[in-house]
């Protein structure tokens, strides 16, 4: 659950999930707060997606499972968010993190047609998101029956997926094979403190310039949806929600000084609203 992203100006937070009872390694399960989250989501007029993350033994079989899971409990609820596909089509959106662990034939017997277990035209049908990170994973995520990609990491060059400069190319894949291409933007990165290793992989968040260069980045490829890594993501420096100055004994947190602790949100505000404005042009 630290990730979250915003979507389209109306807002859907994406909720990393878990199946019952399962965990990352170093959380404690979290699925009984999803009614809680929903029902809060509600209240403010977001809507809920679910980010599917690895687990020990996950396979297209589990998937289906969680998938349907997912649906019975939740799919009645005010918050879940359906996704109105070009077609016309509403169904439920998921993204699948590190898509890429299985091969595409497994996926494809869940999301293909003609797969051995597929999910498709069943009540459980619905916009399935890989996660892009190599080149080669475009053509896996379409072999795989996916119907669409999203590079989620917001270190700019960190891979093929989440460097700005291969989205023009990637977008362009994607609207020669009907696939949603979803760039992912993000405000700066820093994991050192939980990965000491990996400096070289830090952004600096230059008062707001590299946020605004990312959003540029992904509007100017004109996707149909925007991700934002992260909402909460604290341990990797992806955070855009409020932040007030605060140290403990371990830690100094990442604040905004000398901006204001909503400068994050006020600037995705201001995106949204630009990267709606702009929609309504393209689609005219």
């Amino acid at each position: 659950m630290a990730e979250s992203r915003c979507q389209e100006h109306t807002g859907v937070l994406v909720l990393s999930w878990y199946p019952p009872g399962v965990t990352d390694d170093n959380g404690e399960p979290t699925e009984d707060l999803v009614p809680a989250i929903l029902d809060a989501a509600q209240r403010h007029s977001i809507k809920v997606a679910f980010h599917l993350q690895p687990y020990k033994g996950r396979s297209d079989h589990t998937v289906h499972e969680n998938i349907k899971y997912i649906i019975d409990k939740y799919g009645k609820h005010g918050a879940f968010y359906r996704f109105r596909s070009s077609a016309g089509k509403v169904l439920p959106l998921f993204y699948i993190y590190d898509s890429y662990l299985s091969p595409p034939e497994a996926w494809a017997d869940l999301l293909t047609p003609a797969g051995a277990h597929s999910l498709r035209g069943t009540p459980y049908d619905g916009v399935f998101i890989a996660l892009l990170v190599e080149e080669r994973h475009k053509h896996d995520i379409l072999a795989g029956g996916f119907d669409g990609m999203y590079t989620y990491f917001a270190s700019n060059g960190f891979s093929f997926g989440s460097s700005h400069q291969n989205w023009k190319a990637v977008k362009a894949f994607c609207d020669g094979n009907n696939l949603l291409f979803v760039p992912s933007a993000g405000p700066g990165y820093i994991d050192t403190a939980v990965r000491p290793w990996n400096n070289h992989n830090t952004r600096n968040r230059v008062n707001g310039r590299y946020y605004e260069t990312a959003l540029q980045a992904a509007l100017t490829v004109r996707p149909e949806i925007v991700t934002i890594t992260s909402f909460n993501e604290w341990h990797e420096g992806t955070q855009i929600e409020r932040a007030a100055p605060k140290k403990t004994v371990t830690r100094l947190y990442l604040d905004y000084q000398p901006h204001a602790p909503e400068l994050y949100l006020q600037l995705t505000r201001k995106w949204a609203e630009q990267f709606n404005k702009e929609k309504e042009q393209w689609l005219m």
